[in-house]
């Protein structure tokens, strides 16, 4: 597995083309469901809910409804302490681990089924530690910082889901992915789990515009 990108939060998902499960592709959504409703799809952008109220990032099931309410204690805390809670920390990164094996699952990127919690997967995510203070600033306006990269997302992320239904039907009759396709499903995944830890206050560093 091979980390491409010199940013501090690293996305690798082992090369997966040949030979594929053409059972389990025919019936990955409703395989998925278990681990989408705990942490979510793909969703990303700026919608209304039922209830009147605006949401900003995209879904990320049970588990992200908490680490989201976790962001909102730990932006309080450094603002005003310079600090982050190394229990929320710790329970974010848990979070991202699933999601990541869960997205790659859900999107036809891999075969195996996802583990419930921590367990080794060929699709992984590694975060460094922030080394120093904090950039209060960067985490104070994060939202704003990060509506480019929202708007953008939403188009790339749309993207990606009419490719891989085009690698789904690839796989039920050639049991293949095309390479190419395949890239850029890794790419997108890569570029939506930067933003999404950027969001959730793991890193400071702004996230690159690329796929890679």
């Amino acid at each position: 597995m091979v980390f491409l990108i010199p940013y501090p939060v690293s996305v690798g998902v082992e090369p997966s083309l040949t030979n594929r499960n053409r059972l389990t592709t025919a019936f990955r959504l409703i395989l998925a469901i278990p681990h989408l409703i705990l942490v979510g799809g793909i969703a990303v952008g700026v919608a209304t809910r039922g209830d009147g109220r605006w949401t900003i990032g995209g879904e990320g099931g049970l588990l992200g409804a908490v680490a989201i309410f976790l962001a909102i204690v730990s932006w309080f805390t450094i603002i005003f302490a310079g600090t982050h809670v190394a229990g929320i920390r710790q329970f974010t990164s848990f979070y991202l681990r699933w999601r990541v094996r869960a997205l790659a699952y859900f999107m036809l990127l891999e075969d195996p089924y996802p583990p419930f919690g921590d367990a080794p997967y060929p699709a992984s995510i590694e975060i460094a530690d922030p080394v120093g203070a904090r950039d209060r600033l960067s985490v104070g306006l994060r939202v704003l910082f990060a509506l480019p990269h929202i708007i953008v997302l939403f188009f790339v992320i749309a993207a990606w889901a009419f490719t891989t239904l085009a690698a789904w039907f690839v796989i039920l009759f050639t049991g293949t992915y095309p390479a190419a396709l395949y890239e850029f499903g890794v790419g997108v995944l890569r570029w939506r789990l930067r933003v999404e830890t950027y969001l959730l206050l793991m890193v400071d560093e702004y996230p690159p515009f690329s796929l890679s």
